[in-house]
């Protein structure tokens, strides 16, 4: 059965570059990797390894991911992870509370985080950088505040044991990505809400025309990003098995790097879930290379601001072709009309 033109146009746009850069971009850095460190890069326990790392990097990156499709850019996801994962320490460790409410109680802070930060935008109408970045701060100083400067340790064993426990030699916090990511993914992709906090980031005048809330889907889209967030501060505490001040803002840059770089992939310019995930391991496994390689570790910093300026500049590029291609196919529909009705 041989195959149709459109089909075969239809497989060779999806197997595109521009479409998929970052696989290609892989496979590059596997033979790369595996040709000049064959030895320490082609590990079973380094790619296990990189898989769970990677999983709370994951969900700061959805935490930031959702709030931008409503368009909101949240520069505050460092210390939303951060601050949950205080107050996760805490809780456990001063107030003495069982994980049963500790857990839920963490997740709801960084929930009402983000509803405060939502109606700073919403209702003081304060731009969302700038909202973000002052909360960034706030969370800063309350961590500090929190936690004295200091680690917060006497968590006690069985808290480790959230981030530890493996099935199928994967550990918990890889699977609950996974759960996570899939429940973003349909919201987003297959409900009347995900497509009206599309529309409401692409174009907010336009949506409150067509009846949409947008304000309404701001804030709660920002308080969805603090909630994941905080069950990345909480999982990250577990892993750690204390409370660390100063880990929580690092998770800012790759988590961004991922969402942008993550827009360029599948969806053509739009932010989306899998492509965020697909780029954030793919970023992973690049600067995995560059550390099993013997390379210094400022190179990390290196590799992920360039990365984030160049997927930005992608991610711009992708929509304006996009925009000019919808426009060239409506003027080649208009065009035959037109000769018509001459």
């Amino acid at each position: 059965m041989s195959t149709s033109p459109t089909s075969r146009r239809d497989l060779l746009r999806a197997l595109s570059f521009r479409n998929v850069s970052a696989i290609w971009i892989l496979l590059a850095m596997m033979i790369v990797f595996s040709l000049w460190i064959p030895d320490r890069f082609l590990q079973i326990g380094v790619w296990r390894s990189l898989l769970d790392a990677e999983a709370l990097t994951g969900l700061a990156a959805l935490g930031a991911l959702i709030p931008l499709i409503g368009g909101s850019l949240n520069l505050a996801i460092g210390g939303q992870v951060g601050f949950a994962a205080i107050v996760s320490a805490w809780l456990l460790a001063r107030a003495g509370l069982p994980i049963a409410v500790q857990l839920p109680l963490v997740i709801l802070v960084g929930a009402l985080i983000g509803l405060v930060t939502g109606l700073v935008i919403t209702k003081l109408k304060v731009e969302p950088i700038i909202a973000t970045l002052g909360m960034s701060s706030i969370l800063l100083a309350g961590m500090a505040w929190v936690s004295n400067s200091q680690q917060i340790l006497d968590i006690g064993p069985d808290y480790r044991v959230l981030a530890t426990t493996q099935l199928f030699g994967i550990t918990l916090p890889v699977y609950i990505l996974l759960v996570v990511s899939f429940l973003a993914w349909y919201v987003l992709e297959r409900t009347p809400v995900g497509r009206r906090m599309y529309a409401a980031g692409f174009n907010p005048e336009a949506a409150r025309l067509a009846g949409v809330r947008v304000e309404r889907l701001q804030v709660w889209s920002l308080v969805v990003g603090g909630a994941i967030a905080a069950l990345a501060g909480a999982l990250l505490t577990s892993r750690i098995n204390a409370g660390d001040p100063t880990v929580g803002p690092s998770f800012l840059l790759p988590a961004l790097t991922a969402v942008f770089l993550g827009s360029t992939q599948f969806k053509g310019g739009r932010f989306n879930v899998w492509g965020t995930i697909v780029a954030m391991y793919v970023l992973a496994i690049g600067i995995k290379g560059l550390q099993l390689a013997g390379l210094p570790s400022w190179v990390n910093d290196l590799f992920y601001g360039l990365a984030l300026l160049l997927a930005v500049a992608l991610s711009q590029w992708e929509r304006t072709a996009k925009r000019s291609s919808d426009v060239a196919r409506v003027v080649d529909r208009v065009k035959p009309k037109k000769r018509a009705a001459s």
